[in-house]
């Protein structure tokens, strides 16, 4: 399968998934190639960007597993084939 270049979006609500989005995204760090986290205390959320490169059927994978964290909200956008 080939891989791409895709950008997952998270959005944190639940501050006791942290440590577990952090595990998952470690292992996963092969594929990710650049990660952003912004803060926003006025909403009491976090929100993250990860860049990755990997087979899609991978980067479906870690989206499902981040999304089915408490409190925790994913989505990836792909690139066009």
């Amino acid at each position: 399968m080939e891989d791409r270049v895709a950008v997952i979006s998270i959005i944190v609500e639940e501050p006791d998934s942290v440590e577990e989005l952090n595990s998952l995204l470690h292992e996963y760090a092969k594929y990710v190639i650049g990660r952003m986290g912004i803060p926003y205390p006025q909403k009491s959320i976090n929100i993250i960007a990860i860049a990755v490169v990997a087979p899609s059927d991978r980067i479906n994978a870690l989206t499902g597993a981040i999304g089915r964290l408490k409190g925790v909200t994913c989505k990836a956008t792909y690139q066009k084939a």
